[in-house]
């Protein structure tokens, strides 16, 4: 299917720390239907930085967006720009998305194309030298999720007509084929780990395997998830017809609170009660979900489990979900 475009915006700022001043800035940012943030760099060809720096720079910006850009802050720079040309951002957005698509479930795709690193880097130039169609090149070989292009533009004139031809460089059958996304699949406790384990580690593999273990007694309905590119479970009880599924554990490394779920059923449709479990998990040292989130699926990263004790209390805070649930 061919790309469509949505321009974010020009002169992106990105930052190198949490709360940081902007540091950098990318020459444009856009997503496509997919809710894929992409990274756009543009460069003459007489530039000298089109060879090697450009690389650098650009895998500067892509390694901080994916940790420092919150989707509210994409959200709040495409707000910005249609603001600067007197458009409704929603109007636009409906425009490119169509009447299928809820906003609001594209803006959750653009923060999990994020948290897994789900990016596109392209370098835009009049002539793409054979330095960076190399560099280009193998990059998107190795890389995956995440994809690498450089798009080369040329003008021709002649008999009184201008044209631009452009080239793709980078998409090899090989490294397209790495990246096809997985169709039809359906995840399992096995291939689950073993891509946990390809992608995270031998320490969040035991994290989310201690996890799984401790839902096998407490939450027994495991709902394996989807996905074509990342896998997920979702474990869960029944209580008076009813089927709560309080967490979701993913393979790029997080376990995502269900709080928009929870929202909907007793006791959690009471506001208090939810705000009761996120000032519990916010005791946890290194975590620090803001209250707003109460509504959302806020996520923590399995790495702050890595201490035996601080998981035990992350338990219990689950153990307490769990409680409020039988005495409804």
């Amino acid at each position: 299917m061919p790309r469509r475009w949505l321009l974010v915006s020009r002169e992106a700022p990105v930052s190198s720390e949490e709360d940081g001043t902007n540091r950098w800035s990318v020459d444009h940012l856009f997503l496509d239907q997919d809710a894929v943030p992409t990274l756009i760099e543009v460069k003459q060809s007489k530039n000298t930085d089109i060879r090697r720096k450009v690389v650098g720079q650009m895998l500067d910006y892509a390694a901080n967006a994916v940790v420092y850009w919150p989707v509210d802050a994409i959200e709040e720079m495409f707000e910005s720009s249609c603001d600067a040309q007197n458009i409704s951002s929603d109007v636009k957005l409906r425009e490119f998305l169509g009447d299928s698509v809820d906003p609001a479930a594209f803006w959750q795709r653009v923060r999990t194309n994020l948290e897994a690193g789900r990016i596109r880097m392209l370098f835009v130039a009049d002539e793409i030298p054979v330095e960076l169609r190399r560099i280009v090149e193998f990059l998107n070989l190795q890389m995956r999720p995440a994809e690498v292009l450089a798009v080369e533009i040329k003008r021709y004139s002649g008999q009184g007509q201008k044209s631009l031809i452009s080239r793709v460089i980078g998409k090899t059958e090989e490294a397209t084929a790495r990246k096809e996304p997985r169709t039809g699949i359906v995840w399992n406790e096995e291939s689950f780990f073993n891509e946990m384990y390809s992608r995270r580690g031998s320490e969040e593999s035991r994290i989310a395997r201690k996890i799984f273990e401790w839902a096998r007694d407490k939450l027994p309905i495991i709902w394996w998830g989807r996905g074509k590119y990342d896998g997920s479970f979702f474990p869960g009880l029944e209580h008076k017809g009813m089927t709560y599924y309080p967490i979701a554990i993913w393979t790029y490394g997080k376990v995502e609170m269900q709080f928009q779920w929870l929202k909907t059923k007793p006791p959690f449709d009471d506001e208090q009660k939810r705000k009761e479990i996120l000032n519990e998990l916010n005791k946890i040292p290194n975590v620090n979900i803001p209250e707003n989130a109460i509504t959302r699926r806020p996520n923590i990263p399995l790495s702050v489990f890595k201490d035996d004790a601080v998981l035990k209390q992350f338990l219990e805070v689950l153990d307490a979900i769990i409680w409020e649930i039988f005495a409804t």
